[in-house]
């Protein structure tokens, strides 16, 4: 008589994944934007080679998958013998920095902007609205060249004017989410109890719209990264001795036809972390929303 002993199989093992909220979940995206954060943090403290190194003599050496290349330098070099993988990991602070300032300054002016312009209607609701529609209909570069000749170009331009680029979209879809809030008997309760309006903005609708933020939030990642690399990339954006990926490609475009890798590098080093960003964003929408969640 034999004895079968039960083992985990298929279906244990997805109602374990659901149980603790794993199904689903883009581990490979999420791997990709710790990797970017480890190397945000640890800068050049943790690259192999200081970022700005010369070496003229080692200038255009291949990746080491190619013949000439050397460990030492994994993705190569450019044409002052920098070493790229150095730079990149150099080039994510930047970013990082960026996407962070900017998002939680966007997000903060769009949010207050639709919170204000949903609850109160009238004039405030039609001037918030008419600004968010001048803003959208001014393109970005074009606000980042006039901005680059009141400023000089550097960090902090590139935050304000991704700021005063985005700022509009969260207004937009925050507006509508009050639109629908206000509306509830939680809000009127409040309102007939004498609470004041700093009050239900702060406990009724701010507590209410935090899952829509964090979801743009996470979305608009990908988009200010890309934007930051085509301003640094235009010389709108970080400056030398910085290092920024839109700093290496354009120092890269000139010798495009004569080595591949130090342009290519970085550009790949943009898409991973932008498809990885949109990806996540996806996912948390997902989970987020009610109306989308997938049980």
């Amino acid at each position: 008589m034999s004895v079968s002993i039960a083992t985990p199989g298929p279906r244990l093992l997805g109602r374990l994944r659901l149980a603790l909220g794993l199904r689903g979940v883009p581990w490979i995206a999420l791997l990709v934007l710790l990797l970017v954060l480890i190397c945000a943090a640890g800068g050049e403290a943790i690259a192999p080679n200081d970022p700005n190194d010369l070496d003229l003599g080692a200038a255009f050496r291949p990746p080491v998958f190619e013949l000439g290349g050397s460990f030492a330098t994994p993705l190569g070099t450019d044409n002052l013998g920098r070493d790229l993988l150095s730079r990149i990991m150099g080039g994510a602070r930047v970013s990082v920095i960026v996407a962070f300032y900017a998002i939680i300054l966007s997000g903060s002016i769009g949010a207050l902007a639709g919170m204000a312009s949903g609850y109160f209607g009238g004039m405030i609701d039609t001037l918030i609205m008419r600004l968010v529609e001048i803003q959208q209909s001014v393109p970005s570069v074009a606000l980042a060249l006039i901005l680059a000749a009141a400023l000089s170009p550097g960090l902090t331009t590139v935050i304000v004017v991704i700021a005063l680029t985005y700022w509009a979209w969260y207004a937009r879809i925050i507006r509508g989410e009050v639109l629908s809030l206000k509306t509830r008997d939680y809000v009127a309760y409040a309102r007939v109890a004498g609470v004041g309006t700093a009050t239900i903005f702060l406990r009724h609708l701010l507590p209410n719209i935090l899952n829509t933020l964090l979801v743009l939030a996470t979305l608009q990642v990908g988009q200010v990264i890309l934007f930051e690399a085509s301003l640094s990339f235009l010389g709108l954006g970080v400056q030398q001795p910085d290092v920024s990926w839109g700093l290496m490609l354009s120092d890269a475009r000139q010798y495009i036809t004569h080595a591949w890798w130090p342009i290519t590098m970085p550009g790949l080093a943009i898409m991973l972390t932008c498809l990885s960003a949109n990806i996540v964003g996806d996912w948390l929408r997902d989970r987020l929303d009610p109306h989308l969640r997938q049980l």
